[in-house]
């Protein structure tokens, strides 16, 4: 969750105005090649280099007042030029003139440190024909005519990986490595078995991994954010030990292998099973495109637009656009707390069940780590993966909104090992879009206690939850009043608190994951339908809808953020996520029901299965290829609904094709290995 702008507060470093006369102190190398370089742009023929360099400083352009101030000039120009003893080097000099924050790519010898190009701006050094090179902006977009400097930063030439990188990077690849050498052993073993005709001892052998192999066509694994649950419900397989104690060497060989766990993704039973709530998939996956086009569209907003305001401008004014606002987009995140709680509650019922109706400390135990089992080992590619790649990528001149990701990453990477990044301050998150994980476990370790008072006595049970709900709706009132919070998380941050104190911590966003254990254990334990008669249906589809409808059209009503606490902001931002998966229940229950008419088998259709299956996946490497997209910029991005719309599938494309990949030979095997 990069701010506009946060880079700032992170790497400020020394700060004065542009020329302000102090001592220059810069390198005797840096100073003569500069002068070198400045003696011969102002020459009447100057060399290529010199002009190279140049033509590569960022120069002012149209639409400032439409928010196009960046001026990035041109990296890979500067870099290709070379002088007598020095090439061009890519900078950035981040500057505030009035209100107005902005940077600036120049492009100077390679012989400078960081230090010698902010002395060498600050004395305002960087002339040609007695103009500067930097120009302030015109008083006539700004009202302040002075530059002060934020920061200077020099984008290195060479690829440096340090040691976490490198181990990151090995991590990675014995990842891959390992469900591809099972493949390959697998193959080799059956060829040979094959050739040697050894019929009994193949049965034998073999029926380890075929009785794995035959689950695979009836199990519905469902991976999402918060699908994982769902692969806890399914009978654990024993292989037959009745060969040799390499059957057991042999059944984890197929648990690896990318025939298993590429059927696994494929996976589209003709028959959906009793409670086998078929809609989920089709809520699951809608909800997932949904986050995906919300931060396709608002990632180049943080700052890699030319035409920011011209943006900000169209989506505030017109309600055709409210969708893509932060508030409306994360809601998806409230129907995944829902499904979480409801699967979570329906694994833990049906262990139960299983062990003799008894709820020992050893199945909880074993409940909790199957589902650390479940989501981590994805976690930790994506979470290496990132740091690798930023360490192996030449950034250009965007990069800086999103440098805070691998910071925090090789500092608190033990938070995301222990689900628990959610709880630190937003900006020293590990790849902040993994928040959810933590935040999901932690609402998911609730379950078995809740399951607990059920089971004991269902009034204390209610009470127990009556008391949770309150307390996480009344909770999320008052830090919105207290804090001024808007109801939805802006584009341009402009409170910080609303991420820091809210959006991101389990006392405040309980209540769908809660709605969602309600629902698991109705839905489990229910004996007679709810509905019985068709206007009761139709009330609640009527009810339902237009909940959904109000929700989404305050979020636009609300947008402001308040300058003083606000009954209206503080009731919205209590009560509109609980009564939004309140109303995703009823979907949920009128399809399990025989009253989803068109809906249900929409969202029921076989079609939605394997992307169901890819979707956890999905959620962690799509803001991946975001980042790159943006910060492998050398040009900012220009807002037109076109060029978004290409983003969103180009996105989603290449999205889908990796999360295909990434579940076969990291998230699957380790489901399917008992």
């Amino acid at each position: 969750m990069a701010l506009r702008w946060v880079v700032f507060l992170l790497f400020v470093g020394r700060t004065g105005a542009v020329g302000n006369g102090q001592t220059l102190t810069v390198s005797e190398r840096c100073m003569q090649d500069t002068n070198t370089f400045l003696w011969e742009i102002n020459k009447d023929e100057p060399k290529e280099y010199a002009v190279l360099m140049f033509d590569a400083f960022g120069k002012l352009g149209s639409n400032v007042v439409g928010g196009n101030s960046n001026q990035p000039g041109l990296l890979q120009q500067c870099r290709s030029a070379h002088g007598p003893s020095f090439s061009g080097q890519y900078c950035q000099v981040f500057l505030r003139q009035g209100k107005v924050q902005y940077f600036v790519g120049i492009c100077v010898p390679d012989s400078c440190e960081k230090d010698d190009v902010q002395t060498l701006v600050l004395h305002d050094q960087l002339q040609f024909n007695q103009m500067s090179l930097i120009p302030p902006l015109p008083s006539i977009l700004v009202n302040q005519s002075t530059q002060e400097i934020i920061m200077t930063h020099c984008l290195s030439n060479k690829i440096a990986p340090d040691t976490s990188d490198i181990t990151c990077l090995f991590v990675c690849c014995v990842m891959v490595a390992i469900p591809l050498a099972a493949t390959l052993l697998t193959a080799m073993i059956r060829w040979q078995w094959k050739r040697e005709v050894r019929p009994t001892v193949e049965s034998s052998c073999l029926s380890a991994g075929l009785k794995l192999y035959g689950t695979l066509k009836t199990r519905s694994s469902s991976s999402s954010e918060t699908n994982s649950s769902s692969s806890e419900e399914n009978n654990s397989i024993h292989p037959t030990q009745t060969c040799s104690p390499q059957s057991r060497v042999y059944g984890c060989l197929q648990a690896f292998s990318i025939q298993n766990s590429s059927w696994s993704v494929y996976n589209t039973p003709t028959s959906t099973p009793v409670g086998g709530y078929a809609s989920l998939n089709g809520i699951r996956v809608l909800s997932l495109l949904w986050i995906m086009c919300g931060h396709s569209a608002q990632f180049p907003v943080i700052n890699s637009l030319d035409n920011y305001k011209n943006w900000r401008k169209t989506v505030e004014s017109s309600p055709l656009y409210v969708l893509t606002i932060s508030g409306p987009v994360f809601l998806a995140v409230d129907t995944f707390l829902l499904l979480g709680g409801l699967l979570s509650a329906r694994s833990l019922l049906g262990s139960i069940n299983k062990d003799e109706d008894k709820l020992s400390l050893s199945l909880v135990g074993n409940y909790l780590l199957k589902r650390i089992t479940r989501i981590q080992p994805l976690h930790l590619f994506i979470m290496c993966l990132t740091i690798g790649l930023i360490s192996l990528v030449k950034w250009g001149p965007y990069w800086f909104p999103f440098i805070d990701t691998v910071m925090d990453c090789k500092t608190y990477w033990w938070a995301n090992l222990l689900l628990i990044s959610n709880l630190l301050p937003v900006h020293e998150i590990c790849i902040p879009w993994t928040w959810y994980l933590s935040l999901d476990f932690q609402c998911y370790a609730t379950t078995p206690l809740l399951v607990y008072f059920y089971r004991l006595n269902k009034s204390v049970f209610m009470i127990v939850a009556a008391v949770l709900f309150l307390m996480t709706t009344v909770t999320s009132a008052v830090i919105t009043a207290h804090l001024h919070l808007p109801v939805f998380q802006p584009s341009t941050m402009t409170s910080e608190n609303y991420v820091l104190y809210y959006y991101v911590k389990p006392h405040t966003r309980y209540g769908p994951f809660l709605i969602g254990i309600l629902t698991g254990i109705y839905l489990t334990t229910k004996k007679n339908p709810l509905l019985k008669q068709w206007w009761q249906a139709a009330l609640g589809w009527f009810c339902c809808l237009s909940l959904l409808a109000v929700l989404v059209g305050l979020a636009y009503i609300l947008k402001e953020t308040p300058s003083n606490p606000s009954m209206p902001h503080a009731l919205y931002q209590g009560l509109h996520r609980p009564l939004w998966a309140l109303a995703v229940t009823w979907i949920i229950l009128a399809c399990e029901e025989g009253y989803g008419g068109f809906i249900k088998r929409f969202l029921s259709l076989t079609f939605w299965v394997p992307l169901s299956n890819i979707s956890f996946a999905c959620y962690l490497i799509h803001p991946v290829f975001i980042i790159l997209y943006i910060g492998l910029q050398e040009t900012p991005i220009h807002y037109t609904d076109i060029n978004f719309m290409y983003l969103f599938f180009g996105h989603l494309v290449l999205t889908l094709a990796v999360s295909y990949v990434l579940t076969v030979l990291v998230e699957k095997p380790y489901l399917l290995l008992k």
